[in-house]
């Protein structure tokens, strides 16, 4: 047993969310929900995590209920499941059940691709896709309340919190993003203006969720479009951002970096959570580059092994950069990977090619 991970296991809870550990599966696209139904398959994918020692899943991110808010983007997707329509819904049922039965917790990542969905692509190629420039006010309250049904829906399903992806060039960051957003209107402008778009969704997630559901906020600096992209180039920036979001209800937010050690800004060594965590007083989950020495991208393209960097998310949990620890492509190629760290034996050679099956 590795007694110095004992802090990662430690319980967390945020409102009505308890979990028994500081290990979160995160959001990762699957495809293989067909009509957007999540089946079997999708619930005993998620339930072998559950039952492995995961603290918190946060599912693949699923289409709002919107037409253009998913569809074939940068790799190519389909398949992609949503939260609306009975057949959808009772896959879910099935899914948080399976997951609670195997004694995890599971939220739902709400998702608008925007900009980086190809127009005329399926389920809805009749939709136009979405941008800051393209959206007039119809479109902007038929979106924000496309996010509220999907979050009562998700609720009414039996999630334990709602995960809303906000990040990576998708819909709600693209908004937060000056060099997508160049609107001249209240949605537009200066950090804070450019903000309230998706300070308005959370705002309508929590009205349609209630005051005790956690709601999870995933930001990054990086962007599909540009991998060295900035919401803000320095702390006050930043600050402007999280703040609005903590106020209008977030409760968690999940920050989205390549490699997690990375320092976020210049003279200090801190990363972009522990940014997140000073500035906004939100918890925060951190993910990119545990258990690897090649981040995500460079895996896919460059010979990538196996890397114990555990100690060093240890060092900066304790000092208090981040409360949650997100893993992906180690749970995605192995569900035992939690339990495999405890005892001390996670750090063998991977298979790299499980990493396509997605099981």
């Amino acid at each position: 047993m590795r007694t110095e991970l004992n802090p990662l296991f430690s319980p967390f809870s945020c409102k009505t969310l308890q979990v028994p550990n500081r290990f979160v599966m995160s959001p990762m696209t699957r495809q293989f929900s067909p009509g957007g139904i999540p089946g079997e398959n999708v619930a005993d994918y998620y339930a072998r995590r559950a039952a492995s020692d995961v603290g918190l899943i946060v599912t693949e991110g699923i289409g709002v209920d919107h037409p253009s808010a998913i569809g074939e983007g940068s790799m190519g997707e389909k398949d992609i499941p949503v939260l609306h329509g009975d057949a959808a819904l009772q896959g879910w049922r099935n899914v948080v059940d399976r997951v609670h039965k195997g004694g995890g917790r599971i939220v739902p990542q709400l998702w608008h691709m925007g900009a980086v969905r190809k127009d005329a692509s399926p389920p809805h190629p009749e939709a136009r896709s979405l941008h800051p420039g393209n959206m007039d006010e119809d479109d902007i309250a038929d979106v924000v309340a496309a996010f509220a049904r999907s979050a009562a829906n998700a609720k009414d399903v039996g999630f334990d919190g709602i995960a809303l992806h906000g990040a990576h060039g998708y819909l709600l960051d693209s908004f937060m993003w000056e060099q997508m957003n160049n609107r001249d209107d209240d949605w537009g402008g200066d950090v804070a203006r450019r903000t309230r778009f998706p300070v308005r969704v959370v705002e309508a997630v929590r009205e349609a969720v209630g005051p005790d559901m956690p709601i999870i906020f995933r930001i990054s600096q990086w962007k599909l479009q540009d991998y060295d992209a900035q919401l803000a180039d320095a702390p006050e920036g930043l600050g402007v951002i999280v703040k609005a979001l903590a106020e209008a209800g977030v409760d968690i937010f999940d920050v989205s970096t390549r490699v997690f050690s990375r320092p976020a800004f210049a003279g200090s060594d801190m990363g972009l959570a522990g940014w997140i965590r000073r500035l906004s007083g939100r918890p925060t989950m951190t993910v990119g580059g545990i258990g690897f020495d090649k981040e995500l991208a460079a895996s896919f393209t460059q010979q990538t092994s196996v890397l114990d960097n555990l100690d060093e998310v240890v060092s900066r949990f304790e000092a208090g950069e981040f409360d949650l620890v997100a893993i992906g492509r180690a749970l995605l190629m192995d569900p035992q990977w939690v339990l495999k760290a405890k005892a001390g034996e996670a750090f063998k050679p991977f298979d790299m090619s499980a990493y396509a099956r997605l099981e």
